[in-house]
């Protein structure tokens, strides 16, 4: 989408960005796409390194949030650049799966925490923030209250609102909050993109993509690589009709977890996408047939990577392994489900520099 021309004939002032839970760089990368110049990503997941630094071009540092001092994180901030700091806490804890699963990690809600109290420290100009929306009704602990309210007392306007992604390009039904907080005035996300006459659709970005069978790859494309199906699986994605799931079988490949009364409340699993409409959140499990709707519209196959990788509006071009070619699903699987859509990190950077425009107006 093409911006509308600045506001302000003023040149905007350098904006750089550190990126905290930065992952396999999705945020980065989208906000690296705008200009802005990505100074380092911190994780804890070393695995991560290779494809963050080879996109975003940008030092990934491996190393525990809770011993990241404000030191460290001012010092790599220019002078009279307009200071970002980004990140996205692991959101495991606050996700409808974690409100069935009794077993929580407390340590990863405490994160935001972390977050916070680095924001407090370094009191960078701009702050955002990516999670899953069930953290707006997370009772355990208040933490986006908690982060919320130590932005307004360091001065900073904040905006916080659930976001559905399909409204900004991204083609897949992904519910998200998005925070932005700025101690130069007030700040908001663009208006939506697309409307439902427009959404990006699962033909948009996968249906030109050379047929799989399962357990197949692509000689000209390794991530183009769909898993394996066990003999009973093939037997039921073969009876799953167009945009159907388990419901649509016959009684013998039914499992038994599904016949109780709470097992019938998970429709979509061992589903079809459809073509005409966005997919289904991509997950850490996006590539498996049995969790979720993740089984291709017409092929009897689960999505392979780079379909997921697409979904979750990765382009082609980016490189998530130095060898792709002995390429470990679940790993992929993996660093696609967890990471922030790159085009929701372009539209966070939109908003950035068109607040800023709207600021050098004043």
């Amino acid at each position: 989408m093409k911006r509308p021309a600045s506001k302000s004939c003023k040149k905007i002032p350098k904006i750089e960005v550190v990126d905290l839970f930065c992952g396999i760089g999705g945020l980065s990368f989208g906000m690296k796409s705008k200009g802005f110049n990505i100074l380092a990503g911190y994780d804890l997941d070393s695995t991560c390194r290779y494809a963050y630094e080879t996109n975003n071009e940008a030092k990934f540092i491996y190393k525990d949030i809770k011993t990241v001092s404000a030191d460290e994180i001012r010092a790599k901030y220019s002078k009279k650049s307009i200071r970002v700091l980004a990140g996205c806490a692991p959101c495991q804890p606050f996700s409808s799966y974690a409100f069935k699963n009794k077993k929580k990690d407390p340590n990863k809600y405490d994160l935001l925490y972390e977050f916070g109290r680095l924001v407090e420290e370094v009191e960078p100009d701009i702050v955002t923030m990516e999670n899953v929306a069930q953290i707006l009704s997370f009772k355990e602990k208040p933490v986006l209250h908690d982060f919320v309210e130590l932005l307004r007392r360091k001065e900073y306007k904040v905006w916080v609102n659930p976001v559905y992604c399909p409204d900004y390009g991204v083609p897949q039904t992904r519910r998200r909050l998005v925070l932005l907080a700025s101690k130069l005035g007030d700040i908001k996300l663009i208006p939506p993109t697309h409307t439902k006459d427009d959404y990006v659709t699962v033909k948009d970005v996968i249906g030109d993509l050379p047929k799989l069978k399962a357990g197949e790859t692509d000689k000209n494309d390794p991530l183009h690589r769909a898993k394996v199906l066990s003999p009973l699986n093939m037997e039921r994605i073969r009876c799953t009709p167009y945009g159907g799931s388990w419901h649509d079988w016959p009684e013998e490949l039914i499992l038994q977890c599904h016949k109780s009364e709470k097992g019938k409340t998970f429709g979509s699993v061992y589903g079809r996408m459809v073509w005409e409409h966005p997919a289904p959140t991509m997950t850490t499990q996006c590539t498996g047939l049995g969790n979720g709707r993740f089984g291709h519209p017409e092929q009897d196959r689960a999505i392979s990577v780079r379909e997921a990788a697409l979904i979750q509006t990765f382009p082609k071009t980016y490189k998530f392994f130095a060898d792709e070619k002995d390429v470990a699903i679940t790993k992929a699987s993996r660093y696609i489900g967890n990471a922030v859509p790159p085009r929701l990190g372009e539209v966070i950077a939109e908003s950035i520099i068109e607040h800023i425009e709207t600021i050098m107006t004043i």
